[in-house]
Formats: C-alpha cells, sequence, structure tokens
C-alpha cells in the first residue's frame, strides 16, 4: 500500500508556508536523523511512481524504510526539506533549483539524477507548430526557469527567436523576431496542459504532460532534445544530509538497473532515464 499525502498549490495560499509545512506531517527525525524511515517530497508523476516502484520492489531488501510525500506545487517540496520537514525531495532541475535557493536562502543539494522529462508543446487545435496562426496564444510557465526553458524550446524550433547569450531568466520581452506575432499567456505550471482548450498551444512540463494523459513521445509539437540536457530531474537534500545513509541507499536504488527497466517500460519515451 502507498504511504503518500497529496498537497496542492491551495496549502501555500490559504495559510502561508509554515502552515504548508506543518501539513507535511513528517516528524523532524525524518531528516535530522539518520534512523526510521526516510521521508521523501515528490510530484506525482512520474516521480512518486519511481520513488513508489522502489519502495514497493527495491527498498526492503536494502534496509530502507521509505515514505513518499506527494505534492502538486514546485515551492513546497522544498521548503519543507529546508524545514526538516520531509528528508528529501525528488521533482526539480539544477537550473530550477539554483533560481530557487537564490530567490528563498534555501540551502538544498542535488545527490543524484535520475531522470529526464522532456519539456514540450501541445495544442488541441493545430496538428503542426508551423500551423499556429498569426496572433496565436501560446500559454507557457510563469516561474523564471521553466519560461526561459518554454522560450528556448520554441526558439530552438524556429517559432522566435532570443537575444543572443540569453540565460535561464529569459521572459518575452527577451524575443527579438516573432514573425506569427504570438501572445503569450505566463500561468503556473500545473496549469498550462488544463489551458489546452482556452488557447492555441501550451508549453508544458513533462510530469504535468503525463499526468494530463499527453504522451509526450506522440503528442508534441515539438519536444526538447534529451542530447547535452542540463534539465534531469534529480534527488535533493538539505545540504549536510548528503551524506545520510539512507539518502545513500535511495540514490543507489534510484539509479539501478531495475528502475531504469521500469521507466523504460512504463513511460514509453516520455521520460528518459539519465543513468
Amino acid at each position: 500500500m502507498r504511504n503518500t499525502a497529496k498537497f496542492t498549490t491551495a496549502v501555500l495560499a490559504t495559510g502561508a508556508l509554515t502552515l504548508g509545512l506543518t501539513a507535511c506531517g513528517a516528524g523532524k527525525d525524518s531528516a535530522s536523523g539518520t534512523s526510521g524511515p526516510l521521508v521523501v517530497a515528490a510530484s506525482p508523476v512520474p516521480h512518486a511512481e519511481i520513488l513508489n516502484f522502489v519502495k514497493d520492489n527495491l527498498a526492503k531488501k536494502a534496509g530502507l524504510d521509505l515514505q513518499v510525500k506527494e505534492f502538486t506545487d514546485y515551492v513546497t517540496p522544498n521548503t519543507a526539506t529546508e524545514d526538516g520537514s520531509v528528508g528529501a525531495n525528488y521533482f526539480q532541475n539544477q537550473p530550477y533549483l539554483d533560481d530557487f535557493n537564490k530567490k528563498n536562502g534555501t540551502h538544498i543539494v542535488p545527490v543524484v539524477t535520475v531522470h529526464l522529462e522532456p519539456l514540450g508543446l501541445y495544442s488541441h487545435k493545430v496538428k503542426k507548430a508551423d500551423d499556429l496562426k498569426t496572433g496565436a496564444t501560446v500559454a507557457v510557465p510563469n516561474d523564471t526557469v521553466n519560461e526561459a526553458r518554454a522560450l528556448k524550446l520554441l526558439a530552438a524550433n524556429g517559432l522566435i527567436t532570443l537575444k543572443d547569450g540569453v540565460g535561464n531568466e529569459a521572459t518575452p520581452s527577451d524575443i527579438t523576431e516573432n514573425p506569427k506575432k504570438l501572445k503569450f499567456k505566463e500561468l503556473e505550471a500545473a496549469q498550462t496542459p488544463r489551458s489546452l482548450d482556452d488557447v492555441d498551444a501550451a508549453v508544458v512540463n513533462g510530469n504535468y504532460a503525463i499526468e494530463s494523459d499527453l504522451k509526450p513521445a506522440k503528442d508534441a509539437l515539438v519536444l526538447e532534445s534529451p542530447k547535452n540536457n542540463p534539465y534531469g530531474n534529480f534527488l535533493a537534500v538539505k545540504k549536510g544530509n548528503e551524506n545520510d545513509p539512507r539518502v545513500k541507499k535511495l540514490a543507489k536504488l534510484l539509479t539501478s538497473p531495475e528502475v531504469k527497466k521500469f521507466i523504460e517500460d512504463k513511460y514509453a519515451g516520455s521520460v528518459l532515464a539519465s543513468f
């Protein structure tokens, strides 16, 4: 049986971060000690699914008591890890973490990279990116890193041109050429797939695409290339906890042949193992 609890961004909106962290329900010992269960915060798909595969099939033999808590936002997993309410998290990539630590004064560090979820452009209205009409509206994630990532995806596929050297803080104001005069609707990342009936196209993170029954390898109009991609998702902890024996066990299991086969079989190219 899965030991999970779901939290949404409403937790943050209604009770501020302190309430959200209290709601996590995991004792401090899960992070500050090295005995007892290791509680890991994760996005439901594919992160929690991968962790639950480890929990159900590999953890007991390795002597690891693993508990998984699901979150549907990109903030609480890091604040809960910083606070010690959970012992680790698994949902993010390095550019996002760098930006989060800088803006929030947190001290989260990566442990091991597990997989890549290619970012894709989706539409309910056109079959090809080139078919987008002049003035079409495209939804993009509104957090700094994923918005820049979305714009770079569009630029890589010839829909826009960005300023030379623009990095992970690119915004629509950095567009130098926009031949289709595309308009951009900035939304929370989790909302982008839900906007597809209201916009002409949307750039959607891989985990949210899968949760919405989109198949990135099949349904995306354009998809990020995995080659030299810096957006691999990793297991992360608060700095100082990298050598926790439980974390080391989990890192080894997450990069095992069994997990690689699970990723390949379950996600059929929509999630790519990074090891």
